[in-house]
């Protein structure tokens, strides 16, 4: 019986040491500067491109940072988002969950860059989760040290987006759990969520605050600016209807996101719960109080976010063209 007990605890050590050593060696292919020797211009390219993109098109920095979020909250960072939709294989894109996402076709602008200098070299996750750190950047954010190292999805998970990106009438606690899902905390998800500081929310999701009646956590004031904005509570998807998340600075990553919610001028339903849940109450005050702190905790949970389940070789690949898998 002791031989017994001793077998099956080395066992399970041994499983236990084989799995670890699986997750690692994954983590670890992930790093600073993966590619100094196979392509040493690919984030320099990257970033001159984002730089190229943004004075000829500010909104695609906004761009960069959604399409990170869509991107690693479903299955890994694997760049699965960018996938087409063929014969056999539905796109991530077509979700609901997407709606209001642009500027996909200039990421294969960067890719084709890159791929005249490295031919198949650079992964488009990997251009994915670059193009975002630069795109914070740009929008005034932090700079984040962003390892890279990720290969692509030779799939899309069309089925998943529903389940794994929040959407913006959910409630704070089903938001925290999802984040919480993928090693990402409450000061960490709060945070991330003050990435709605740029950008702009459609009509669409903001209607329900504002017909028949208006919802009594808004802003009266605010209120009449949004249905001037929005003055059909029917608003047709195609037209682009819509506010300004940030009416002092728009394109400016900071902590005016939390400040507007103190005021009670949240646009989304989500965003707005940030003030009156007791877990995450005192964190919108305390980053609205304190840029900085606003910006080390989104640092902090980008950098969680862009790690989300990295592909090693065997399960990905590096796309040539962004938008489809590579040809056997």
């Amino acid at each position: 019986m002791t031989l017994n007990k001793h077998h099956f605890c080395s066992t399970f050590i041994f499983l236990l040491l084989t799995l670890l050593s699986q997750f690692y060696s994954v983590e670890s292919e992930l790093q600073l500067n993966y590619y100094a020797e196979s392509c040493p211009n690919a984030e320099e390219i990257i970033k001159q491109q984002v730089i190229k993109l943004y004075n000829k098109h500010g909104n695609t920095a906004v761009s960069w940072v959604r399409n990170l979020f869509h991107d690693c909250m479903v299955k890994s960072c694997d760049a699965s988002l960018l996938l087409r939709r063929v014969k056999g294989m539905e796109s991530e894109q077509e979700s609901y969950r997407s709606f209001g996402m642009r500027n996909f076709k200039y990421i294969n602008t960067i890719k084709e860059a890159v791929e005249k200098e490295c031919p198949m070299t650079v992964s488009c996750a990997d251009i994915v989760a670059l193009s975002a750190r630069d795109g914070i950047l740009m929008l005034g954010g932090p700079r984040i040290e962003m390892r890279s190292g990720r290969k692509d999805s030779k799939q899309s998970y069309l089925t998943e987006v529903q389940n794994a990106i929040p959407n913006h009438n959910d409630t704070i606690d089903l938001v925290l759990a999802r984040f919480q899902s993928i090693g990402i905390d409450t000061p960490g998800t709060v945070a991330l969520l003050g990435a709605h500081s740029v950008g702009r929310v459609h009509c669409v999701n903001l209607v329900h605050r504002l017909y028949p009646t208006v919802d009594p956590t808004l802003d009266p004031e605010h209120a009449e600016y949004l249905k001037r904005r929005c003055p059909t509570p029917d608003p047709d998807p195609k037209a682009v209807l819509y506010s300004r998340n940030d009416l002092e600075t728009p394109m400016i990553l900071d902590n005016m996101f939390y400040k507007n919610l103190l005021k009670h001028k949240g646009l989304l339903t989500v965003d707005q719960q940030l003030t009156s849940h007791p877990l995450t109450s005192p964190l919108v005050e305390k980053m609205a109080a304190d840029n900085g702190y606003f910006h080390d905790q989104f640092a902090r949970a980008v950098l969680l976010l862009s790690e989300n389940n990295p592909l090693n070789e065997d399960q990905g690949e590096i796309r040539k063209d962004c938008r489809y898998v590579n040809l056997v």
